[in-house]
């Protein structure tokens, strides 16, 4: 076998290795990709007891409860499907009912997710687009929500 030869066949074993690598890598991450499930999905996918998730969707108007040593129940909603949240902790300072919230954790046996991660929007006009989709896709979108665009930071491209 010539040197070229050799060479032609060390770069290709090296692609086919990459390859694999690659294929195994996506494979693994195929079903944690989605930023966040809606309850709709949660109830669709039958998601088992234990799995860790990011529950996405709006907090249900009147069913926030607060408790003792900073327990807090609630539902999360998008308006087909609805989830009971339970969370011990701070809530954010914009957490509020009717509003957009991710929530990282599991779910039990019962069906209630226990979180140990509360994610609020991050002011008065935001809504994380995956929310926004979720809302549409059930038919929930309200036209007066306010649409965000980008706006560059002062000092940008000078």
């Amino acid at each position: 076998m010539t040197r070229k030869q050799r060479r032609l066949v060390l770069i290709g074993a090296g692609l086919g290795v990459l390859a694999v690598a690659v294929a195994l890598m996506l494979n693994a991450l195929r079903g944690s990709i989605a930023f966040f499930n809606s309850p709709s999905d949660i109830a669709e996918k039958h998601v088992g007891p234990g799995t860790r998730i990011r529950l996405g969707g709006l907090v249900k108007d009147g069913s926030l409860v607060r408790g003792a040593d900073l327990r807090v129940r609630f539902e999360v909603t998008d308006g087909s499907n609805a989830v009971p949240v339970s969370y011990q902790g701070v809530l954010p300072d914009l957490f509020r009912e009717g509003q957009g919230v991710v929530a990282e954790g599991t779910l039990d046996r019962g069906g209630t997710f226990n979180a140990d991660t509360i994610l609020a929007k991050h002011d008065e006009t935001y809504m994380p687009k995956e929310v926004a989709d979720a809302l549409k896709k059930s038919g929930h979108w309200k036209d007066d929500y306010p649409q965000r665009t980008a706006t560059p930071s002062p000092g940008a491209n000078k």
